[in-house]
């Protein structure tokens, strides 16, 4: 008696351990994706998300948006104007070609004027003479040198023939030029521009184009960053450069990556309060608050998800969901009632089941080619519908991957009703077929709903199948049945591995997934409720 109650209690224990194992698996795989995938939902919104939204959706007051622009705008001009200037200072090739462009201008400007030619030659020899001085010292990296030459063109800043002409541009480029030098190691001016550069494109992602700009083709280049964590990802890649050095821990020079403050590049340049003022006033320049963005379940996507929701994809997928549903229930429940109570017991109905189990068992991908082959290129053309992928070709091909389990599973449903509801129908006269539909298949449909649910969930999560059937990664919204259609497995799917502008934006990804996720448990508890009331008025409650 001991060792049975043992028994019972390790057969007890170890059932606990398999489910508590069970879920604590399910756990580890879906809490990760959900916690990821709310972010695309929940999330603080910045000044530029609020543009976004009501540019390209129409959402949101227009007089707060432009108010809530030209704040942020004001302070970043003022980082903007930082860069140019000092870009303008240290852009020598480019300075170098201003002034030989300006030379040749004055020379212009002297013969439209009709001066005598003696006097046209004087004051060209003298500008000849600024402008070689000029574009010696900024060719050179001596800065004594340097500042000697840049002394002589200063010291005609004040020649009357000069004034108000192109020349006076010379003496401007000088003084702004030993100013920029002051602190500056001309030597290192190539690792400058370099790192000036990057900073410039980084900077101009974070903020996107001016107001001035033209408005750029694509949506995901006419806005800056529209999430505060995108900010915080884009505001590290500007304040720190990021350098392979080899690990002096390690005997066997691996590689680590360190982090190395811009600043440093640019220490006792005016660049240095360009570092200090992003880092301490970024929160002023995007304006976070907290975003609950309900409408990524209903928005159409933009620049290939960079922007928007998955309205198309979530739709889509109920279309193929529910059209592979209404092939699947009913040819599911004919072939099982067929082979419960019509078919014998001989060497064709073991060929069907045989071919029933073994297509439970194929590969997706072959259902799908098999699709492809058949109803897209054969099946389309004999209605004079073009040889192209649509909904009702991806919809055939699921229901012919998910038709076994259907059928094995109401086959067992209808096997499980006792025989004596049968026995007492037929005895009080009701025909095999009027006992089947009124009496033998209402108390089977609880297996049925077990069946459809599986179906369900196989259906709704299937990628390989319809990539040569149905779907597209981005597409308009179908119009009929003959149209491709984006769904959730897919569009994942596409994200993952071939959009390289949504892989920026891995939280419409994981979005993706965990809508996905929720539509197979919505659709599966929807059935689980509809067992469980059916089940409970057969037993009579």
């Amino acid at each position: 008696m001991n060792l049975r109650y043992l028994y019972n209690r390790l057969f007890s224990v170890t059932a606990w351990g398999c489910a508590l194992l069970l879920i604590a698996v399910l756990a580890i795989v879906i809490l990760p994706i959900f916690y990821h995938g709310s972010g695309a939902v929940f999330f603080k919104g910045t000044s530029e998300f609020r543009e976004m939204q009501f540019e390209l959706f129409g959402r949101g007051d227009e007089f707060a948006v432009a108010e809530e622009v030209k704040q942020v705008e004001a302070v970043r001009n003022e980082l903007r104007d930082i860069i140019h200037e000092f870009r303008n200072g240290l852009d020598r090739d480019k300075m170098v070609q201003d002034i030989r462009s300006q030379y040749r201008d004055y020379g212009d400007s002297l013969k439209l004027q009709g001066v005598e030619r003696d006097v046209y030659t004087q004051n060209r020899k003298i500008a000849k003479g600024l402008r070689n001085l000029l574009c010696d010292a900024l060719e050179s990296n001596d800065k004594d040198l340097v500042n000697s030459k840049l002394e002589e063109v200063l010291v005609a800043k004040d020649m009357a023939i000069f004034k108000n002409t192109d020349i006076s541009n010379y003496f401007e480029t000088a003084q702004q030029y030993k100013n920029a030098i002051k602190t500056l190691d001309l030597d290192k001016q190539a690792e400058i521009n370099a790192s000036l550069s990057v900073v410039e494109e980084k900077v101009n992602v974070l903020f996107g184009p001016t107001p001035d700009e033209p408005t750029p083709a694509m949506a995901k280049d006419r806005y800056g960053m529209t999430r505060w964590d995108m900010v915080q990802k884009q505001l590290d890649q500007i304040i720190n450069e990021y350098r392979w050095v080899e690990d002096s821990n390690s005997s066997s020079g691996a590689l680590v990556q360190i982090a190395v403050p811009r600043k440093e590049t640019f220490a006792g340049t005016p660049m240095e309060t360009f570092f200090t003022r992003l880092e301490n006033e970024i929160e002023s320049m995007f304006h976070p608050h907290w975003t609950f963005y309900w409408q990524y379940y209903i928005d159409d996507s933009h620049s290939s998800h960079f922007f928007g929701g998955i309205g198309p994809e979530i739709l889509g997928t109920l279309l193929l969901t529910f059209l592979s549903m209404a092939f699947v229930i009913p040819f599911g429940i004919i072939t099982a009632a067929w082979l419960v109570e019509c078919a014998k017991d001989n060497l064709v109905t073991t060929i069907i089941r045989m071919s029933i189990n073994s297509l439970a068992g194929v590969p997706s991908v072959v259902f799908g080619i098999f699709g492809m082959s058949f109803f897209v290129l054969i099946i389309l053309p004999m209605f004079d519908q073009e040889p192209v992928r649509c909904i009702l070709a991806g919809s055939l091909t699921l229901a012919l991957l998910t038709l076994p389990v259907m059928i094995r599973a109401s086959e067992e449903a209808i096997r499980s009703v006792p025989g004596t509801y049968k026995e007492a129908s037929l005895g009080l006269g009701a025909g095999r077929t009027r006992t089947f539909i009124f009496i033998t298949l209402p108390a089977a449909l609880p297996g049925i709903l077990t069946g459809i649910i599986l179906s369900l969930s196989r259906v709704a999560g299937e990628t390989a199948p319809i990539i040569f059937t149905a779907t597209v990664a981005l597409g308009p919204i179908p119009k009929s049945m003959f149209d491709t259609t984006r769904t959730l497995s897919f569009g994942s799917y596409d994200m993952a591995v071939g959009d390289r502008i949504a892989m920026m934006v891995p939280h419409n990804q994981f979005g993706m997934v965990a809508t996905l996720i929720l539509l197979i448990l919505l659709l599966n508890t929807v059935a689980i409720i509809l067992r469980a009331r059916i089940f409970k008025r057969l037993k009579g409650h």
